[in-house]
């Protein structure tokens, strides 16, 4: 089938989609807490007797649908974590877990792959690729992504190619957006703290400042960025928090910062971390204190395969719109390290949907997923 078939055949599974979307948005719970939502994904998926249904990472899901065996074994991604925010959407079919939404749009992500689980269910005696259908949990906090892989989510059937989307409210609704190469950034969560020596601050030989020590290291990461990556590579570090101190007439013997790196090359933020270290050495040498590094959340960066992409743009035809990277991160990332693969940004913004991610008053027409799900099933291959 071409594309515009199957988006005609698409448009029919609209009110599968809104199903699905709604019920899974009035469900919030957050990585590794997944029970409702997952119990939800596994009693839908039953019904259409795929070859596998298995749990991975606690709270995923994985499904398996088998082709004729000729053809190659496709992936497609979805995590289904929310968010801890307030909802305020005002909607019919909001939250039914106070202080908890799907801020980021997950909802829809599922609700995409649970329909494509029916078209695949639908259309399974034409089926020639096997199709791997994965439901991750806590994309949003610890990378569930990983923790799927390293169970096996990839194997068994071998994986060829995977792919994903998120939707993207700054993206027209109707279009999807993507790019060749880097599409959305490195990043990691670090801490450093510095250990230093009290002393009174009337005899500050006697102690080891880790507040001066902390004020020259920011200063020394900062012009790391500047002078040792590459101008045309784009690169940030962020101190967001400092914390130090207890009392204005003592050394702080501690001091901590909790800042973020992000890039779009994954050798680019192994040369910043090297940078990094060498400047906690540096002020250490200088001033006599301690400094750790602790590293809470990597994720590498989403880098589309050139090919893979291809094969989407030609698809996707009209549809397509170039896609600028965005700093925000996804472990989607790591699928791509182990197979090729494609991220996009289904298009939900309209003018009664601008709202940003991440917002209480996040929403989206569900009609908008409909590009995404004829996109997925394009890229799986049939018999005529």
């Amino acid at each position: 089938m071409d594309m515009k078939e199957i988006e005609r055949e698409a448009a029919a599974y609209e009110g599968v989609v809104r199903a699905h979307r709604r019920a899974l948005h009035r469900i919030p719970e957050l990585g590794y807490s997944e029970q409702k939502t997952q119990a939800y994904i596994l009693k839908e998926l039953q019904a259409l007797a795929p070859d596998e249904v298995r749990v991975f990472a606690q709270t995923g899901v994985r499904a398996v649908f088998r082709g004729n065996g000729q053809g190659r074994v496709v992936a497609f991604r979805a995590d289904i974590d929310a968010l801890p925010v307030k909802e305020e959407t005002g909607c019919a079919f909001a939250s039914e877990h106070p202080g908890f939404m799907h801020a980021c749009g997950h909802d829809g992500h599922m609700a995409n792959l649970l329909t494509l689980a029916r078209w695949l269910a639908d259309h399974r005696a034409k089926l020639v690729d096997d199709v791997v259908l994965l439901f991750q949990p806590a994309e949003e906090t610890t990378g569930g992504a990983k923790r799927m892989i390293d169970e096996g989510a990839l194997e068994n059937p071998h994986v060829d190619v995977v792919y994903g989307m998120h939707v993207m409210p700054d993206v027209p609704k109707g279009k999807i957006a993507a790019c060749a190469g880097p599409i959305m950034a490195q990043t990691s969560e670090m801490n450093l703290i510095i250990h230093g020596r009290s002393a009174h601050g009337a005899t500050p030989h006697l102690g080891c400042d880790a507040v001066t020590a902390m004020g020259h290291l920011i200063t020394m990461l900062q012009t790391s960025v500047a002078r040792s990556v590459d101008p045309c590579q784009q690169a940030l570090i962020t101190i967001g928090r400092v914390q130090a101190g207890t009392q204005r007439n003592i050394l702080a013997d501690e001091a901590v910062l909790e800042g973020i790196v992000r890039t779009f090359s994954n050798q680019v933020y192994d040369g910043l971390e090297a940078c990094i270290r060498r400047d906690m050495q540096a002020v250490d040498t200088a001033f006599g204190t301690h400094t750790d590094f602790e590293r809470n959340v990597y994720y590498p960066c989403v880098d589309n395969d050139p090919v893979e992409f291809e094969r989407v743009r030609a698809l996707l035809g009209e549809r397509f719109m170039q896609a600028k990277p965005k700093m925000t991160a996804e472990d989607f990332s790591f699928y791509q390290l182990s197979a090729p693969g494609v991220f996009v940004f289904c298009g939900v913004g309209d003018e009664m949907h601008s709202s940003p991610l991440h917002a209480a008053t996040f929403d989206f027409d569900e009609a908008a997923l409909l590009p995404a799900l004829a996109l997925f099933a394009s890229l799986v291959t049939y018999t005529d």
